[in-house]
């Protein structure tokens, strides 16, 4: 507390001072404004960790202030000082995010604990924003997402990309790796250098080699003049080899050979050549299962495989498809030159509750096909493409056919009758929630999302469901 900044602004000289005087002992290092604008000035250039704002200033209101620091998002604890308190301006007050509102005449100790439990408030979000930065974020390198099991692709990525060590990406077609890998590289000590990507699976193997290493003129029909392979172009930066697991068995000990030694030969040439590069690999495949079936060399797989990433499936990343969605929806439109702005909550149901087996890149041709061949600002579910826009055996279930608000289970369920022959409302509900509940698989924060309620509705309601069992019982 002893770096703690205090501004007290606060017309009046000789209330300053007795506030001065409260605070002398506490570790504040204190600065006084006697009007509105030099507080702000004051704020504008260093903000205080603390304020004692006194409302009724000479030249400018001091709501006006507390507004500017909440509209600016300044990092300030504002204690509000008035002569003229009510519970309209408290209200006020605290919706501008005031820590507390005290009426004057202010007691010594009652300052005193109030600017204490304001510091500790105030180092409290620190804290939490600190953590938030850099354990909750919804964007990282490319990627888009705040799913938990993003947060630890970007940890891990975060703590191995200043390393050396050999990076081994896994996951399906479309999660992303390459996206992951260039991560790695702008995140490393090498972001200065090249990051050059080869991808194994769309070179010819006859040319592989020679696009790995390079050749000399003369070393095979066409080649018509010396040529740097990648393995020359990424010295000191990164060498990226997709869908590593299609590479020939015979240039994988090459390969091996090169990332034990770091030296390689051109094809045609006898001069051996050394260079500095950081290995980053990838496969949809599984890459255990290929050595096991002889198709990848067990000891280059075990040298590749040092730091290991699995990128997860798109429909294992909960919300983060609306935000990714959401994103491809505004460049799109806006490479297309077209008004989409937003998806429709039956488009965005639909959305969560389909498997996307071709991942992101499946997500992004959907969003320009409906993109190009629709208009409007709001997509609905009629201009999705096939299958999204089927409503046919398990699909009807979820997918809201008009953009009324109905009740999507109520034709499914049959109702439980009464004496009266009249379904109570609160049964109603709880068929409907299990039903959800049900074809979600258990799933209670995507039941709730298609429900459009919050979790903890549902939860709340099952809670009040099994008291009364227990009671009826």
């Amino acid at each position: 507390m002893s770096s703690t900044r205090v501004l007290i602004v606060e017309d009046s000289p000789t209330l300053s001072a007795v506030y001065g005087s409260y605070l002398a002992n506490e570790p504040y290092q204190l600065s006084f404004a006697e009007n509105g604008s030099e507080a702000l000035n004051i704020i504008k250039a260093n903000p205080p960790k603390l304020l004692i704002l006194d409302l009724n200033l000479p030249d400018i209101d001091g709501m006006s202030i507390l507004q500017y620091i909440y509209e600016q998002q300044i990092p300030t604890a504002v204690i509000v000082l008035t002569a003229h308190g009510s519970v309209d301006l408290a209200v006020d007050a605290m919706k501008f995010d005031a820590f507390d509102f005290i009426c004057k005449p202010v007691e010594a100790k009652r300052l005193q604990i109030t600017l204490r439990n304001a510091s500790d408030n105030h180092s409290l979000k620190e804290i939490v924003d600190v953590f938030k930065e850099k354990y909750e974020r919804d964007r990282y390198h490319g990627f888009i997402g705040s799913s938990p099991v993003m947060q630890s692709v970007y940890h891990i990525i975060e703590n191995a990309a200043p390393s050396q060590a050999t990076v081994f990406i896994t996951g399906e077609s479309g999660t992303g790796k390459e996206l992951c890998a260039e991560a790695l590289h702008k995140q490393s000590p090498r972001s200065e250098n090249e990051f050059v990507a080869l991808n194994c699976a769309a070179i010819p193997k006859e040319l592989m080699e020679s696009e790995i290493f390079g050749h000399v003129k003369g070393a095979f029909t066409g080649a018509s003049k010396d040529r740097d392979g990648a393995a020359s172009l990424a010295d000191k930066g990164t060498l990226f080899l997709d869908e590593l697991c299609e590479m020939d068995l015979e240039l994988q000990s090459k390969i091996l050979r090169f990332v034990q030694t770091g030296t390689f030969q051109k094809v045609g040439s006898s001069k051996l050549e050394k260079v500095n590069v950081r290995f980053v690999c990838a496969t949809n495949r599984e890459p255990l299962k290929e050595v096991q079936e002889g198709r990848f060399r067990e000891d280059l797989y075990y040298r590749l495989h040092v730091i290991p990433i699995q990128l997860p499936a798109l429909k294992e990343r909960g919300a983060d498809i609306l935000k990714i969605a959401s994103n491809l929806l505004r460049h799109i439109a806006n490479e297309e030159n077209k008004a989409f702005k937003k998806f429709s909550k039956s488009v965005e149901k639909i959305f969560l509750n389909y498997s996307w087996p071709g991942n992101v890149r499946q997500l992004e041709n959907v969003i320009r096909n409906l993109v190009v061949l629709n208009n409007g600002e709001e997509v609905l579910p009629a201009m999705l493409p096939p299958p999204l826009n089927q409503t046919n055996g398990s699909h009807i279930a979820l997918s809201i056919v008009t953009e009324q608000k109905t009740a999507p289970f109520v034709d499914s369920i049959s109702p439980i009758t009464t004496n009266n022959d009249v379904t109570p409302l609160w049964l109603v509900e709880k068929d409907v929630i299990e039903e959800a509940v049900r074809y979600c698989n258990g799933n209670i924060p995507k039941a709730a999302a298609l429900l459009e309620v919050s979790p903890s509705t549902i939860y709340r309601k099952k809670q009040a469901w099994d008291e009364l069992a227990t009671k009826t019982l």
